[in-house]
C-alpha cells in the first residue's frame, strides 16, 4: 500500500465535512451552532494587573463590529470573557466553566504565565485550540509538549537576547542587573542572558526577583543597584514597569535600562512613572504605537482610531493594550475565514498552523506573522526604542530572533 500523504488526507478530510448537512456537522463540532462559533477566554478585570483586561474588551468590540457585518461563514462570534484575578487557581475553574459548561470551540487571548501554566495540560489533553495568548514565555512556543497551545507575542527569552547584546555592543565590559518576576516569565529573561554570556553569566549579573503580590521592589532596586551594574534588564509585567522605572529615577540610578514591549504603553507605565523620568529607557517592539505621532497620518492607524471611537469608545485609543486587543482579534479573524466553514477543533488548529507570511496593517513594515505545525512563535522579529521624553524613537535594524 503506498504511503498517504497527510496533506491530502487532510485535504479529503475537510471537503467530506464540507459535504455533511449543517446540522450535523454544527453538532460534531463544540460551540458551534448554524448561528454561533462560540469562543472563551479568561483575563485580570480584577487583581493586580486589572489594567490589562482590556486587551480582551477591544477584541469583543472587534467581535462585535465583526458581528455586525454579518460575522464568518453566516455565524456570529459569542465571545465569552470570566475574570480570574490573575489567580491561577481561578484561571483553571473558569476554564473547566468554559469548556464543559459553556461548550466553547477553542480558547483564545488568555492573559498571563501562571494562569496559562495552571490549564496548559489540562487543555493539551482535551485537544482544545489555546490561541495567541496574552504571555512572553518561551515555553509556550514548545509544540511537541504542548501541541494546541500558541502564544502570539515575541518571546522575552529573544528578547532578554537582543537586549544583552546590544549592550554589549555599546559597552563590551557592562555589568548587568537583572530584575525578573519569579514565574516562567521572569525566568526568561534570566535564560536568554545566559544565552548571550554564558559561562560569563555568574560573573557578570546580579539577578533578583519579586512575587506579582508584592506590593513594591524598591528594596529589589537598591540591592541591584549597589552592585555597580551598569545594566539594568527589568523582566517585569504590569504595574511593576511604572514602579521600576520610577524606583530607578528616585535612586539617580543612570544604568542603561531595558523594559519589556509589554510594559511600553505610554498610558499605563510611561505617564505614571513620569515620562521625564523614563528618558533613555529602552525596549522592543514589533507594533505601532496608537500613541506615536509618527503614525498619525498612517491609514491603518486612522482605521483604528476610528474603531476604536465607534465600537469601543469607552477605551482609549492611545493605550496600546488595545491595539494589540484588535491586532491579535484581525489575525484570529483571519484564522476563522480560513477554516471555510468547518470549524471543528482540529480544523481550527491546523489554519493557526497554516499562517504564511501574514502582514498586519497593525505591526511595524517588514515584520509578518508565520506558523507552522513546528513554529508556535507566530512572532520572532522586532526592533529597539527609545523614550526621549515624548515619545519612542525607533533606532537600528529589524531584528529576527529564533525560538529556542
Amino acid at each position: 500500500m503506498p504511503p498517504i500523504d497527510r496533506r491530502t488526507l487532510l485535504a479529503t478530510t475537510l471537503a467530506a465535512g464540507a459535504l455533511l448537512p449543517l446540522g450535523v456537522r454544527a453538532q460534531a463540532m463544540p460551540g458551534i451552532t448554524a448561528t454561533e462559533i462560540k469562543i472563551g477566554t479568561t483575563t485580570s478585570l480584577s487583581g493586580p494587573v486589572s489594567a490589562l483586561g482590556t486587551i480582551n474588551k477591544a477584541q469583543a468590540a472587534y467581535f462585535k463590529m465583526l458581528n455586525e457585518q454579518g460575522g464568518i461563514a453566516g455565524r456570529k462570534i459569542n465571545y465569552i470573557i470570566l475574570d480570574d484575578g490573575f489567580a491561577p487557581p481561578k484561571t483553571l475553574e473558569q476554564t473547566r466553566r468554559l469548556i464543559e459548561q459553556d461548550d466553547v470551540a477553542f480558547l483564545f487571548s488568555q492573559l498571563g504565565t501562571g494562569p496559562n501554566s495552571a490549564i496548559v495540560k489540562y487543555v493539551n489533553g482535551l485537544g482544545v485550540p489555546h490561541l495567541f495568548l496574552s504571555v512572553n514565555g518561551d515555553k509556550w512556543g514548545d509544540t511537541k509538549s504542548y501541541p494546541w497551545t500558541m502564544p502570539f507575542a515575541p518571546s522575552a527569552r529573544i528578547e532578554a537576547q537582543i537586549f544583552v547584546k546590544h549592550a554589549l555592543q555599546q559597552n563590551p565590559k557592562a555589568k548587568f542587573a537583572l530584575l525578573y518576576q519569579n514565574d516562567d516569565l521572569g525566568r526568561d529573561f534570566v535564560a536568554g542572558a545566559k544565552d548571550v554570556l554564558g559561562a560569563q553569566y555568574d560573573s557578570l549579573v546580579k539577578a533578583a526577583s519579586y512575587e506579582v503580590t508584592d506590593p513594591t521592589i524598591d528594596s529589589q532596586l537598591i540591592q541591584l543597584q549597589a552592585s555597580g551594574a551598569d545594566v539594568l534588564i527589568s523582566g517585569v509585567t504590569g504595574k511593576f514597569g511604572a514602579m521600576v522605572i520610577r524606583k530607578a529615577s528616585d535612586l539617580g540610578w543612570k544604568a542603561m535600562h531595558f523594559v519589556p514591549s509589554g510594559v511600553a504603553s505610554v498610558t499605563s507605565t510611561i505617564n505614571p512613572a513620569g515620562p521625564e523620568r523614563a528618558v533613555g529607557v529602552i525596549t522592543s517592539v514589533y507594533a505601532k504605537d496608537p500613541s506615536d505621532p509618527a503614525w498619525a497620518e498612517d491609514a491603518a492607524m486612522k482605521a483604528y482610531k476610528a474603531f476604536m471611537a465607534k465600537h469601543f469608545p469607552e477605551g482609549n485609543p492611545n493605550e496600546s493594550y488595545n491595539a494589540y486587543g484588535y491586532m491579535t482579534a484581525m489575525v484570529m479573524h483571519r484564522v476563522l475565514e480560513q477554516c471555510n466553514g468547518n470549524f471543528s477543533r482540529a480544523n481550527i488548529m491546523a489554519q493557526v498552523n497554516n499562517l504564511k507570511a501574514l502582514e498586519n496593517p497593525m505591526l511595524l513594515p517588514g515584520i509578518k506573522v508565520n506558523t507552522s505545525p513546528s513554529n508556535h512563535h507566530p512572532l520572532r522579529q522586532m526592533q529597539l526604542q527609545r523614550w526621549n521624553g515624548k515619545n519612542w524613537e525607533r533606532f537600528g535594524p529589524i531584528i529576527e530572533g529564533a525560538g529556542l
